[in-house]
């Protein structure tokens, strides 16, 4: 009898996690086929607030091991063209396990309290520089707004909701959002081809001179349309565009015609960046990545441990090295801030704006695709431009661009 019902016990809390995981997560899937009816997204959003304070600590562990997978199973894909094809299945369970316990230890103190003030730390909290789960992206298309004092009352009210019944209604009131942000777009008419190569064929040394000849056909039929900006993605050019006079001199002279900005390497001495170029009147300006992918471009740990990474994974490769602050361009008279892919989803790049309003972000999705990392990409880039009140011009290789609003 003890035997059953300690089975039955395990299957209600497997249940149970798997239905706040599904609250959890489905903004993000509503997101992938567009459904962004705001009703619906604000009563999933809340009630995976209410159940993470509510359901059993084992059913909590359940809920951030499936939030782990339904979130980020995605992220070993870029293993595949590292030869470790192998290692894919071991980091989704790595990242189920880590989330699992993550939301598990939100119960040290299995009261609600405790869970409140934890699950507002999560919100708070960037493992190894990786911030890309965030409670408060739930809200992104709800009624509320994203700000952390608004995502501390929805909080309070999900944890009163059951005592105080319409009472605990109160604070929620006071989280929505009132009022259309303020919204700056350029005037400028701006090129945003999309892109589609694969990742296993961008980098053949074979396919390189089809790549850059595609580029420069873009740039040329966009000038024949009278564009005055085009924006191409990460690394569109996948060469060390600084090293190549040639191809330089070519960039420089359809810059008379418009203006230019796209994504290549960039060689420093012994350095390498991840870099964006703008080419303007025969002129050219480089931008840096600032905020490197943990694990992708940059080992966050001690270098001991980061050359082992690099020596047993990447077959050696050095990690790209950090500008120490975000650049912005002016084209035509508009400021427009770089970034580049991964840092877009920061807090860092949106530092020290100074009145600048209008971003240019560049991607390459392409080491992900199919999947819905590019919906999450998205969903983060809309939470951070309705923070900052910042629009962003996003140009992607692999995934679908778009002009994001506040």
């Amino acid at each position: 009898m003890f035997l059953i019902k300690r089975i039955n016990s395990n299957k209600t809390n497997i249940i149970k996690g798997l239905y706040t995981s599904f609250f959890f997560s489905a903004f993000i899937y509503l997101s992938l086929f567009e459904i962004e009816f705001k009703l619906l997204h604000t009563l999933l959003a809340l009630l995976a607030i209410y159940h993470f304070l509510r359901v059993p600590r084992q059913a909590l562990f359940m809920a951030g091991f499936f939030v782990g997978i339904l979130w980020f199973y995605w992220v070993g894909f870029s293993f595949t063209y590292y030869e470790l094809a192998y290692l894919i299945p071991l980091v989704i369970l790595g990242f189920a396990l880590f989330y699992g316990f993550l939301f598990f230890a939100c119960t040290i103190i299995d009261n609600i309290i405790f869970r409140s003030l934890a699950l507002i730390g999560l919100s708070f909290l960037e493992p190894f520089g990786f911030n890309w789960f965030n409670p408060e992206l739930l809200f992104v298309h709800s009624y509320f707004d994203i700000d952390k004092l608004s995502f501390m009352l929805i909080v309070l009210s999900m944890a009163m909701v059951t005592q105080f019944r319409l009472i605990a209604l109160i604070p929620l009131v006071f989280a929505v959002q009132f009022g259309t942000p303020t919204m700056i777009t350029s005037k400028l008419d701006i090129a945003m081809p999309q892109l589609e190569i694969a990742q296993e064929q961008k980098w053949k040394r074979s396919n390189l001179n089809k790549i850059i000849e595609l580029n420069l056909t873009l740039i040329d039929n966009a000038i024949w349309e009278d564009k005055e900006l085009i924006i191409l993605p990460e690394t569109t050019l996948p060469l060390l565009l600084n090293q190549n006079d040639v191809l330089l001199d070519k960039l420089k002279e359809k810059s008379f015609y418009i203006e230019i900005v796209l994504g290549s390497l960039f060689k420093e001495g012994e350095l390498y960046h991840n870099s964006t170029y703008h080419f303007s009147q025969g002129k050219m300006s480089v931008a840096n990545k600032v905020v490197l992918v943990p694990f992708g471009e940059a080992v966050p740990l001690p270098e001991v441990l980061r050359n082992f990474i690099n020596d047993t994974f990447y077959n050696g490769a050095k990690d790209y090295t950090r500008a120490t602050a975000p650049t912005d361009f002016n084209i035509k008279g508009e400021s427009f801030r770089n970034a580049i892919c991964y840092e877009t989803t920061t807090h860092e790049i949106f530092e020290n704006l100074n009145g600048v309003k209008q971003m240019i972000s560049i991607s390459n999705n392409a080491w992900f695709t199919p999947s819905i990392e590019p919906v999450l990409q998205k969903l983060l880039m809309k939470y951070y431009a309705r923070l900052y009140g910042v629009t962003i011009y996003a140009v992607a290789n692999g995934s679908e661009n778009a002009i994001i609003t506040p």
